[in-house]
């Protein structure tokens, strides 16, 4: 172990040194922050709050002075009354010590009492409270809250109790709000299947190729909404595992966007990469051409006739900077904050609205950032930054 010596400024002290093991996060913990985590809140969270807080320090401490004054008070009046049974003898400076001595003990005493009951009464009050809403969660009711009072302790305890009832209402709500989003995207290729299928049984369609190829279509968009609903679950739950490799960034855009061309030449639009060479960083190819795909499909599906849909790839501030711009009619200022939410479609949107979340929580696993910028009649550009290491 090196040396580190006392006189350096820069060099951590014995109380920093535990400060960090307190507030350092437990072994197999995440390194990104998961997307049901709020954004005001800082990731890891803190370890050991309610050890700086010193109310429970100072109550054991006044509960210590408080017995042995009890005892010195006991031990006093026992030889007072042992010395006027006769048992001992004290001799008369000893007694006019003892007995003012033990009135103040005595007083110190009742002083602590009191002072202790009304620490104990303030920490119990809202204790009491904080049993009661407990129950009320455990019933199912997540919009309970405490008030937030009595010692800084218990203030720490009541906060972290009210946040905690907070991410569990928010994580019921996105529960029933993702269940209700998974019947309706589901119901439409089920309802499309079925009255199909009815229809080929009673003779109405034929059960010709085209028929057939229409049902396969629509069986192959409900795998495809299963596959995305199974990746965006693992990342939503900080589940998503990632096979980090070192990768060309430059090298996976042109790869992506080879799969395109075909498609792009259908549509009329070009298909442009930029960019310099560009150091390997640590990617998981597979899920970073998952994003790239979804956002490039997207330029494209934006993308009128005799426009271009460009890619950049560029080192910016220690970082890699990817670009998808389009020449498309743009995002209103009003869905721009919104297209990372899952099932989140604007009112032209052929998709289910999970491309663009899941993007969203594939990028913040690699610890990078996405974000998009729309000019109305320009086109939309969506930028992606990926650390180098």
């Amino acid at each position: 172990m090196p040396i580190i010596p006392p006189n350096d400024p820069d060099s951590p002290t014995d109380w920093q040194r535990r400060r960090l093991r307190l507030h350092r996060p437990p072994p197999n913990f995440p390194h990104h922050k998961p997307g049901w985590w709020p954004a005001n809140e800082p990731w890891p969270p803190h370890r050991g709050h309610l050890r700086h807080n010193p109310f429970f320090r100072r109550l054991g401490c006044l509960f210590a002075l408080f017995n042995l004054m009890a005892w010195s008070l006991f031990l006093m009046a026992a030889a007072y009354v042992a010395h006027l049974i006769g048992i001992i003898h004290l001799n008369q400076i000893t007694i006019q010590w003892t007995v003012p001595l033990g009135a103040i003990v005595f007083i110190v005493i009742i002083g602590a009492l009191l002072i202790v009951g009304r620490a104990l009464r303030r920490s119990f009050s809202p204790l009491d409270q904080l049993l009661s809403a407990a129950e009320r969660l455990t019933e199912g009711d997540y919009t309970v809250q405490v008030t937030e009072r009595g010692p800084g302790a218990m203030r720490s305890l009541v906060r972290a109790f009210n946040t905690m009832a907070e991410r569990l209402r928010q994580t019921d709500e996105h529960r029933r709000n993702l269940m209700a989003d998974v019947t309706h995207e589901l119901r439409t290729p089920l309802t499309v299947i079925q009255g199909n299928l009815e229809g080929m049984l009673d003779g109405v369609y034929p059960a010709d190729e085209t028929n057939l190829r229409a049902l396969l279509d629509e069986t192959k968009l409900l795998s495809r909404l299963i596959d995305d609903l199974r990746t965006l679950a693992l990342a939503e739950s900080g589940a998503l595992q990632l096979k980090k490799e070192p990768t060309d960034p430059l090298l996976l855009l042109r790869e992506t966007m080879g799969a395109f061309q075909s498609q792009a030449d259908s549509a009329g639009v070009t298909l442009t990469v930029t960019g310099a060479d560009l150091p390997l960083i640590p990617l998981d190819p597979g899920r970073m051409r998952q994003v790239l795909s979804n956002l490039i499909a997207n330029a494209l599906r934006y993308s009128p006739a005799d426009t271009s849909v460009i890619v950049s790839a560029a080192q910016v501030n220690g970082q890699v900077q990817i670009e998808v711009r389009d020449s498309g009619p743009g995002i209103p200022p009003e869905d721009i904050p919104h297209i990372f939410e899952r099932f989140y479609k604007a009112a032209d949107s052929g998709g289910m609205g999970l491309g663009l979340a899941i993007a969203r929580h594939i990028v913040i696993s690699h610890g990078g950032t996405i974000s998009a910028e729309s000019t109305s009649g320009i086109g939309t550009t969506i930028r992606v930054v990926l650390p180098m290491e």
